[in-house]
């Protein structure tokens, strides 16, 4: 969090590792499914990677449709959240609210320097023009963050898990998490357990050894 703080939309990964978003999800977030007043957003959309099909009459040598020149899109780039657990309400905790305060602020400052280059989306996260960016993009500002914070190289959908194993060492209930990240079913969160069963046992080992073998404990620490 402190290095995303150094680069524009540093909320985005806020938001990513609070709230456990998925990218599309992310992505399709507008500032009319925020409420920072109220403290909450809804997810009520997703952004599509582009899938498409060879528009050229003659073949173009191209194998992946993608590389067409005249490439056609075959999926829209929105869709409205089908079901019922993707269409959530989600808290925003205090701290999150301030980034997200700030992140509108420096927004509405880029919009200026744009000028007539600006195209209003009304999208949270949009580039540095008002526009989506790729999921390309969003990808590769993530492993650059990664690499400059210095810490393990993961997937971007890393940071959900981060939020689910979180939320359910904190000891919320497991119908609670469900809701929060937009899961159908219980088998979900049966996938995590093993973590936090982990996580819980390393607790518990560390505070035998602080209450019945302190010397050690203070040994284990300083190595």
């Amino acid at each position: 969090m402190k290095a995303a703080d150094q680069h524009r939309n540093s909320a985005r990964w806020a938001v990513a590792l609070a709230l456990g978003l998925r990218q599309g999800e992310v992505l399709g977030l507008h500032w009319a499914d925020v409420d920072l007043g109220g403290g909450f957003l809804v997810v009520r959309r997703s952004r599509h990677r582009p899938q498409c099909a060879h528009g050229c009459s003659e073949p173009c040598g191209r194998k992946a449709a993608g590389y067409c020149p005249q490439k056609r899109r075959t999926n829209p780039e929105l869709t409205v959240t089908k079901s019922r657990a993707g269409r959530r309400a989600v808290g925003l905790p205090e701290q999150l609210v301030d980034l997200l305060r700030a992140h509108l602020k420096a927004q509405d400052a880029e919009r200026g320097a744009a000028g007539k280059r600006w195209e209003e989306n009304g999208l949270v996260f949009p580039d540095e023009y008002g526009r989506s960016p790729s999921h390309r993009r969003d990808w590769t500002e993530w492993k650059d963050l990664l690499a400059e914070a210095k810490v393990r190289d993961g997937r971007l959908h890393d940071a959900r898990h981060t939020a689910a194993t979180v939320l359910l060492i904190l000891g919320v209930p497991e119908r609670a998490v469900m809701g929060l990240m937009g899961w159908s079913t219980t088998a979900m969160a049966a996938r995590y357990q093993h973590m936090v069963d982990a996580v819980r046992a390393d607790v518990a080992r560390q505070v035998g050894g602080l209450i019945w073998n302190p010397g050690e404990t203070r040994q284990e620490g300083e190595n």
